[in-house]
């Protein structure tokens, strides 16, 4: 009887697929390893959370580990995984040296999640109150970090097409160590659109998202303070429903019913709000990757309202599933429209089914991931010969980290 092949995870946090998207990604990819065959032992140093999933539910090990100690080193040489899989860049300057160490045969693949540099330089941009390049990021301390993970790893999984041409256009990137993977979804057919609350039987905006994430919190602001009042300024009885997890006292001090405006904490199901709602709205003013809130929009028969970075590299060119709009006056106006506007509410849902079905199609992708990983398993070493900036960055950081977690390490005792 053939082995299963062993895929080990190492997580920045425990997956949370309610809290954010980040968690749900990182379900999508438990469950395509573990479709193929691989035994999955998904380990963490951070803290147990209420709403973290019970990943043994899932066939999987959970594993608590600890920064900067040698214990990581005793477990992975016992558990010796034919793959590991970093969860973020960060994951992978703590513990990528110690798997090169323990195990060097083991394919080490980074999953980026979205990319830090791209969502830190547009964030310090909007702030400065000044126009983002992608030359900006070639200055970036996060964009140097990040990109050595990248060239240390033999694959890493890139969410966004836009996010790919930057690595290969504006940092050089290898082709080969990258590979597209978008969020997955099932297809969905337009009769689905009828097991949804009809247009007549939904009511009220909503916004839902992870306050942990900067772009959140400033999208809450900014409806808050711009755009919200001219809504209500042409449409008095409007309300605007506000969920998230992990809401600081800043969040819950925007709670205002007499403007129509709810803060209304963590979403028990955001499938069952999204699906009651009549319209998202998510004008996102800064940002990286793909918005998780958006696709779930369009699973969810409810149009959205967005900007250009909300929507970037998520529909191809196809009709949004309602309207993108970076002009704050205009984005009130198109929403009020795309509220009372029956035929264009029901057209922009069938929008979201194109997109769905042209984008995000698991058969699309989760073979071809696999396949890669195979014959990344059946010839590591031509792959990695090919790769010499990869292992320059390898030998130089690897002595760097090694003896700073060391220190740390004999310092902690």
């Amino acid at each position: 009887m053939q082995q299963l092949k062993k895929l080990l995870i190492i997580g920045f946090v425990w997956p949370e697929p309610k809290s954010s998207a980040a968690g749900g990604r990182m379900m999508q990819l438990i469950s395509i390893f573990k479709q193929n065959g691989f035994e999955i032992t998904f380990a963490s140093a951070a803290q147990d959370s209420d709403f973290m999933v019970d990943l043994s539910e899932f066939g999987v090990v959970k594993k608590k580990i600890e920064l900067n100690s040698s214990t990581f080193d005793d477990f992975i040489l016992e558990l010796n995984p034919d793959v590991v899989l970093f969860d973020r860049f960060m994951i992978e300057e703590q513990f990528g040296w110690r798997v090169i160490e323990k195990c060097p045969k083991a394919i080490r693949i980074l999953d980026t999640e979205d990319l830090h540099c791209l969502r830190t330089a547009r964030q310090k941009a909007f702030k400065e109150n000044r126009i983002f390049e992608a030359q900006n990021l070639l200055s970036e301390e996060v964009a140097k970090r990040e990109i050595a993970s990248i060239l240390r790893c033999d694959l890493s999984l890139i969410i966004s097409e836009f996010e790919m041409n930057l690595l290969k256009e504006v940092f050089k990137i290898n082709q080969d160590l990258l590979f597209y993977l978008p969020f997955l979804v099932d297809e969905m057919k337009e009769e689905d659109l009828l097991k949804f609350p009809s247009f007549n039987d939904r009511k009220n905006f909503v916004f839902i998202g992870n306050f942990l994430h900067e772009p959140n919190w400033n999208t809450v602001q900014y409806l808050k303070e711009l755009i919200w009042p001219s809504i209500r300024k042409d449409f008095p009885e409007a309300v605007l429903e506000v969920y998230g997890a992990y809401p600081s006292q800043k969040v819950l001090q925007l709670h205002q019913p007499k403007n129509g405006f709810y803060i209304m904490g963590r979403a028990e199901d955001a499938n069952e709000i999204v699906k009651k709602a009549r319209i998202v709205l998510a004008p996102i003013r800064f940002g990286a990757g793909l918005k998780g809130k958006l696709l779930e929009a369009m699973q969810c028969g409810t149009p959205s309202a967005t900007t250009s970075v909300g929507s970037e590299a998520m529909h191809e060119g196809l009709p949004w599933n309602g309207f993108i709009e970076d002009n704050p006056t205009e984005f009130a106006k198109k929403a009020i429209a795309l509220y009372q506007d029956e035929n264009l509410w029901k057209q922009s849902q069938k929008n979201g089914i194109a997109i769905i079905n042209k984008c995000y199609q698991q058969k699309n992708y989760s073979e071809k991931l696999i396949e890669l990983t195979n014959s990344l398993l059946a010839d590591s070493e031509n792959h990695r010969l090919h790769n010499f900036m990869g292992n320059l960055l390898q030998h130089h950081a690897f002595k760097s980290t090694m003896y700073m977690s060391k220190w740390i390490e004999a310092k902690n005792k």
